[in-house]
C-alpha cells in the first residue's frame, strides 16, 4: 500500500478563490496533488469535489472513498462511503451528495480516504487521504463564501431582452431586477470578454428619432452599468431604432415588445 496524506503538523487547507462567483476550498496532499471542495453561482445550492492528480490515471478504472477514524479515535471502524470513476487522462471527481458526505466527514475530524489499484504498478494499491487537521476554520470561511454567492449562474443572464415603458428610457419594474443581476455579474466575472447591447423601439415616431431613442436607451444602460464599477469599455452599444421587430405594431401589447434593449455576454 502507498499512502498519501498530509501529516497533522503540515496539514493545510486554503480558501484558494472566493469570490461571489465561485468558492474554492483545497487542501494539498504531498507528493501527490489537491483535493479541491468547489462551489459556483447558481440558482441551486452546489458542490463538487475533484482529486487534482499530477500524474493522471492511465486506464479507466473505479476507486472506493472511505471514511478513516485517525488515530486518536481507537476503536472507531472505518466506513465506505462512495464509488469514484477514474477516468483516462483525467482528474478524478465526485457529485454533489458525496462531496458533501466528506466535508461533514471532516467537520467530525475523520479523514477521507480514497483507494485504488494503481494503474502502472499491479503489485501496488494506492491511499490518498484527506487530513481534517486545520479545516474548522477553513471550512467556516467556505460555507460563509458560498452563503454570499449570487443565485444565479452565467447562464441565466447571458442573454437578457431588457422591456420599456411606452415611450419612455424607463424598465418596467422585472427588466430592472434584471439590469441589477446583470451588473452584479459583472463586477464579479472580469473573464468575460464583451457585452453586447442592442436597443430597439416600435414603430411609433419617425425612424431617425427611433434609432436615436433605441441608442439613447443603450447608453443609458451602459451609464447604469458604469456607476456600478463595470468597466465601460467591456461594453459594445448599438442602436437598430425601429428595425428588427419581433412583434408587429398593430396593438399595445405587441409594440411593448418591440421597446426592448438586448444583452448578450461572452466568454472564453
Amino acid at each position: 500500500m502507498r499512502e498519501y496524506q498530509a501529516n497533522v503538523e503540515d496539514s493545510t487547507w486554503s480558501m484558494s478563490q472566493q469570490t461571489r462567483l465561485t468558492c474554492e476550498l483545497s487542501h494539498e496532499i504531498p507528493g501527490y496533488g489537491q483535493a479541491l471542495f468547489v462551489s459556483e453561482a447558481s440558482k441551486q445550492l452546489n458542490v463538487e469535489f475533484t482529486l487534482d492528480m499530477k500524474r493522471l490515471p492511465s486506464r479507466y478504472d473505479i476507486a472506493t472513498l472511505y471514511s478513516k477514524p485517525p488515530k486518536w479515535m481507537p476503536g472507531v471502524a472505518t466506513r465506505r462511503l462512495a464509488s469514484m470513476d477514474l477516468r483516462k487522462q483525467y482528474s478524478a471527481d465526485l457529485p454533489e451528495d458525496a462531496t458533501w458526505q466528506m466535508l461533514t466527514e471532516l467537520e467530525k475530524g475523520f479523514f477521507p480516504t480514497i483507494l485504488y489499484q494503481d494503474w502502472l504498478n499491479p503489485n501496488d494499491q494506492v491511499a490518498v487521504g484527506l487530513n481534517a487537521s486545520n479545516f474548522d476554520s477553513q471550512y467556516s470561511t467556505f460555507s460563509n463564501c458560498i452563503s454570499n454567492l449570487l443565485p444565479y449562474s452565467f447562464e441565466d443572464i447571458a442573454y437578457t431582452v431588457l422591456s420599456y415603458k411606452k415611450n419612455s428610457a424607463e424598465l418596467t419594474k422585472y427588466s430592472q431586477r434584471r439590469l441589477d443581476m446583470i451588473g452584479d455579474y459583472l463586477k464579479e466575472d472580469l473573464a468575460l470578454e464583451l457585452v453586447l447591447m442592442a436597443g430597439y423601439t416600435d414603430s411609433y415616431g419617425g425612424s431617425w428619432a427611433n434609432e436615436q431613442l433605441s441608442i439613447k436607451r443603450a447608453n443609458e444602460i451602459r451609464d447604469y452599468f458604469a456607476s456600478m464599477g463595470v468597466d465601460g469599455e467591456r461594453i459594445e452599444v448599438n442602436g437598430y431604432g425601429e428595425k428588427r421587430h419581433i412583434a408587429p405594431n398593430d396593438n399595445q401589447l405587441d409594440r411593448a415588445k418591440n421597446r426592448r434593449v438586448v444583452i448578450r455576454m461572452a466568454k472564453s
